[in-house]
C-alpha cells in the first residue's frame, strides 16, 4: 500500500442545579437491536436490520463515502469530483468540481440525516442539503478535512491532515478550527462524542507507513480528549476492531470472533451494558454506523 503522503490541493444559567421531580425515574436507554450499516471490499454499503440485509448504494472503485446516522442513505465523491446521495432507489449528484480520487476526503452526514458536508476546496468544509435543494453552505476551514466525523450535538467537526500529522477540530459556530492537543500522527477519525470533545482515532503502528486514507475495515480504537490530549483505549476483553459513539454517549466497541464479531456497549462511566453478535457476513466488512 502507498504511502499516506496526501497533499489536499486548492481548489443554560451557570451554577444551576436540576433537580428531578418528585417520582421521577432516570431515562434508561434502549437497547439495541444490532441494526447497523456496513461496507464490503467492493465498496457496497449495505443496512443490516432484523435479519436482512439491504444495499444502499455500490459507490464505485473508490471508498470515499459515508452512511448516514437513520441509515437510509449513502454519500460518495466520485473519482471525476461529484458528491453524490443514494437514497430511497435514487441517484442524486449534489455538488460538482470538487477533489476527487483523495479516499481521505470523505463525506460525513449531519447528526439528523439531512445535510451531508465536505471538503470544498484547500481547508474549506462546505455542507449542502441532501435533498438537493438550496445552495451549499461554508461550515469554515480547517486543516483537519480528512475522515470527517459530525458531532452528535451539530456544532462540531473533526478530521485529520492530507499529510496525517494532526487532528482538528472545526467549531461551526465560529468557522475556526482548533488543532486536538498532543496528536501528531493520526489516520483515521471514526466518531465524535456527543459533545464533540472526545474523538474516536486511529494512530500509525508504523509512522513509515501510514496508507493510502482509504476507510479501514477494522482498527484498534483509541479515545482522545481534544482539548486535554488525554488518550485512553476501551476497556474491553480482546482484539479490537473499532468504535463508535451513539448520540446518548454510550460507546459501542466492536470486538473479533472467529465466527463474528461482536458489539459491546459501555455506558458513559465506561461499564458494559450490553452485547451484541454481528452477522457472520459482516466479520469483515467496515462498520459505517451503528443504528439505534
Amino acid at each position: 500500500m502507498s504511502l499516506m503522503r496526501i497533499r489536499v490541493v486548492a481548489g443554560a444559567a451557570l451554577g444551576a442545579v436540576l433537580v428531578a421531580a418528585p417520582g421521577a425515574t432516570a431515562t434508561v436507554p434502549a437497547q439495541l437491536s444490532g441494526a447497523a450499516v456496513y461496507a464490503s471490499a467492493a465498496n457496497q454499503l449495505s443496512r443490516y436490520a432484523s435479519g436482512q440485509w439491504a444495499t444502499l448504494a455500490r459507490t464505485g472503485t473508490l471508498p470515499q463515502f459515508a452512511a448516514s446516522p437513520d441509515g437510509r442513505k449513502a454519500a460518495w465523491v466520485t473519482s471525476d469530483g461529484r458528491l453524490q446521495v443514494r437514497q430511497e432507489g435514487k441517484t442524486l449528484t449534489l455538488v460538482s468540481g470538487i477533489q476527487g480520487g483523495t479516499p481521505c476526503l470523505t463525506p460525513v452526514w449531519s447528526p439528523n440525516s439531512e445535510r451531508v458536508a465536505y471538503g470544498g476546496g484547500g481547508d474549506t468544509v462546505m455542507s449542502v442539503r441532501a435533498d438537493g435543494t438550496g445552495a451549499p453552505h461554508k461550515l469554515g476551514t480547517t486543516e483537519g478535512i480528512c475522515h470527517l466525523a459530525w458531532s452528535a450535538n451539530g456544532r462540531y467537526l473533526a478530521g485529520y491532515t492530507g499529510e496525517a500529522d494532526g487532528l482538528y477540530r472545526l467549531d461551526t459556530t465560529t468557522g475556526k478550527a482548533a488543532r486536538a492537543k498532543g496528536v501528531d500522527l493520526v489516520t483515521h477519525v471514526q466518531s465524535l462524542s456527543p459533545d464533540g470533545r472526545k474523538a474516536v482515532v486511529e494512530f500509525p503502528r508504523n509512522p513509515d507507513a501510514l496508507g493510502d486514507g482509504g476507510w479501514p475495515t477494522s482498527f484498534k480504537p483509541v479515545v482522545v480528549d481534544m482539548v486535554t490530549g488525554r488518550r485512553h483505549t476501551p476497556q474491553v476483553k480482546g482484539r479490537l476492531l473499532g468504535a463508535s459513539y451513539l448520540p446518548d454517549g454510550r460507546l459501542v466497541v466492536r470486538v473479533a470472533g472467529q465466527e463474528h464479531n461482536t458489539l459491546v456497549v459501555l455506558d458513559e462511566a465506561g461499564e458494559e451494558v450490553q452485547r451484541i453478535a454481528e452477522p457472520s457476513k459482516a466479520r469483515k466488512q467496515a462498520l459505517l454506523q451503528v443504528l439505534l
